[in-house]
């Protein structure tokens, strides 16, 4: 198993709660996000992880300046790309094939729900929350554990679940992933998430959701969702974002 993370994004819509540090160094309860993110691999035995790195690249490095064995990439053209662009800047990674987690680095994830996770061996496969519908970000309507459909825009009976922003792939799909990935950017669609290599092939080929509902995750998009990873751990952040623990 081998895991990318995506971090080259601004994250604008919080960025200015983090005095414009990115989103995967802030401060969980006495380590960062990214910290505990890359130690609970480690502790599942999983070693072989890149990054993909962009904005404030520095930051994120001297973060994780104690963990060795991290591959990074450089996407220079974070400001005006998306993160298929990321994805493809480490395409030297990808195309070792192997089973492969590509994840958002500013997710965070309780251990239950890796395990969850790694158990799964449907491929390709997406996860999604159901628990979390109407306050969704972005939602997803699956049906008999196929992805139907996809998007902000969806409403109502459309939505069955809030992606999480992880997705699973096994060695042998990776090829397919990987031609997927070079047609999208030699057709300059470098402004959309990489997760849309999978929704190009939804109707064409199965797409796996894997429910995780009940176990705690959280994008930091936002301060509210920075508020409950703390809740979570047992801590508080005041408006400076200086945390303590309840």
């Amino acid at each position: 198993m081998k895991v990318l993370l995506l971090a080259a994004g601004r994250g604008t819509r919080i960025s200015r709660y983090l005095a414009g540090n990115p989103k995967c160094t802030v401060d969980i309860g006495g380590q960062k996000l990214i910290q505990y993110t890359i130690e609970l691999f480690h502790k599942k035995g999983i070693t072989d992880i890149a990054m993909v790195l962009g904005y404030r690249a520095e930051v994120i490095q001297e973060t994780l300046k104690d963990y060795e064995g991290i591959r990074y990439f450089y996407n220079p053209f974070f400001d005006v790309t998306n993160s298929i662009a990321s994805a493809w800047f480490a395409k030297d990674f990808l195309s070792q094939y192997d089973d492969t987690l590509i994840m958002n680095a500013d997710v965070y994830l309780e251990e239950t729900l890796l395990d969850r996770i790694l158990e799964c061996h449907k491929s390709p496969v997406m996860f999604a929350d159901g628990t979390r519908k109407e306050e969704a970000d972005y939602k997803y309507k699956y049906e008999n554990g196929l992805l139907v459909k996809y998007g902000k825009e969806l409403t109502g009976s459309d939505i069955t679940g809030e992606y999480i922003g992880i997705g699973r792939f096994s060695k042998d799909f990776m090829p397919e992933f990987m031609e997927k990935l070079d047609g999208m950017i030699r057709t300059q669609q470098h402004s959309v998430w990489w997760e849309n290599i999978l929704y190009e092939m939804v109707g064409k080929r199965p797409v796996y959701v894997e429910e995780m509902d009940g176990l705690f995750w959280a994008e930091v998009d936002y301060v509210e969702d920075y508020e409950r990873i703390l809740r979570f751990r047992g801590y508080k952040a005041d408006f400076s974002l200086n945390v303590e623990k309840i």
